[in-house]
C-alpha cells in the first residue's frame, strides 16, 4: 500500500505515464485470458496419481505437434515427475499418430499415463473479420461428467487416419483456440481427467505455447494427478 500512494503523490508526466503503463498492463490482462477447467472421467477413481507421461499432441502438423509436446513435457517436469513426448520416443522418423506408435511409445518409455490434447475449435483472428475452423462432433469433448468418444479410439488417436490427415494443428496461429487435454491411464488406456483449455487473443504459436502450457501442468497438480 506505502508503493501506491507514492504513485499517487506523482504528478505531471510521471503520474501520466504510471497510469498509463498501469491500464496497459489491465488492458492486456482482459484482452488475453486463459481459461481452464478439469473434470474427472465418470467412474474412475479421484485419487489417481501419475509419475511418467507420455505428452501427445494429435495433430497432423509435425513441426507444431512437436513443439507443443515438448513444451508440455518440459513444463510437467519436476522432482517427482518424468515426461517425454511422442516425437521424442518415436524417433527422428515422427511417425504418424496411430493406435500402434502409441502403444509402442508407451511401452518402451514405461508410461503410466498418455496426455492427449487435441484441438476442438478455433476460430482465427484474420484482418477482415476472419476465418473459423471447427472440428465437428467427431472430436470428444467434456459433457458432464463424462466425454463423447465419437470415432477416437485409445489414448485418443483417429481411427480412420484419412480423415485426420486434413485436421488443424493443434494450436493455431492468432485468434481464439479451444483445446482439450485427456489424462489416459495406460493399464487399460482409460480416460481418466479431462481439461478444458479456451484462449483468446492468441497473436502467434509462441504466445499460444506461453499461455496454454502453464494452465494445463497448474490444473493437473490443482488435483494431484501429477505432483
Amino acid at each position: 500500500m506505502r508503493n501506491l500512494s507514492a504513485h499517487h503523490r506523482l504528478s505531471g508526466p510521471a503520474s501520466l505515464l504510471t497510469a498509463g503503463l498501469a491500464l496497459t498492463i489491465m488492458a492486456g490482462c482482459v484482452a488475453q485470458p486463459v481459461t481452464s477447467t478439469g473434470v474427472w472421467g465418470e467412474g474412475v477413481p479421484h485419487n489417481q496419481t501419475f509419475s511418467k507421461l507420455l505428452v501427445v499432441a494429435v495433430t497432423p502438423d509435425i513441426n507444431q505437434r512437436c513443439a507443443f509436446e515438448r513444451d508440455l513435457a518440459d513444463d510437467l517436469r519436476s522432482a517427482t515427475v518424468a515426461a517425454r513426448s511422442s516425437c521424442e520416443e518415436l524417433g527422428a522418423e515422427k511417425e504418424p499418430l496411430t493406435l500402434e506408435s502409441i502403444e509402442r511409445a508407451v511401452a518402451s518409455y514405461g508410461a503410466d499415463a498418455v496426455l492427449a490434447t487435441r484441438l476442438v475449435d478455433s476460430s482465427m483472428g484474420l484482418k477482415e473479420g476472419g476465418t473459423r475452423e471447427t472440428q465437428g462432433d467427431a472430436y470428444y469433448k467434456p459433457i458432464g461428467m463424462g466425454y463423447d468418444m465419437g470415432y477416437w479410439g485409445a489414448y485418443g488417436v483417429p481411427v480412420v487416419y484419412g480423415q485426420f490427415e486434413t485436421a488443424p494443428s493443434v494450436i493455431t496461429l492468432q485468434g481464439t483456440v479451444h483445446i482439450t487435454t485427456t489424462v489416459f491411464e495406460t493399464r487399460g488406456a482409460t480416460p481418466v481427467y479431462i481439461i478444458d483449455t479456451q484462449a483468446t487473443n492468441l497473436q502467434s504459436r509462441e504466445q499460444s505455447l506461453t499461455e496454454i502450457v502453464p494452465r494445463i501442468t497448474n490444473r493437473l497438480r490443482q488435483d494431484r494427478l501429477v505432483r
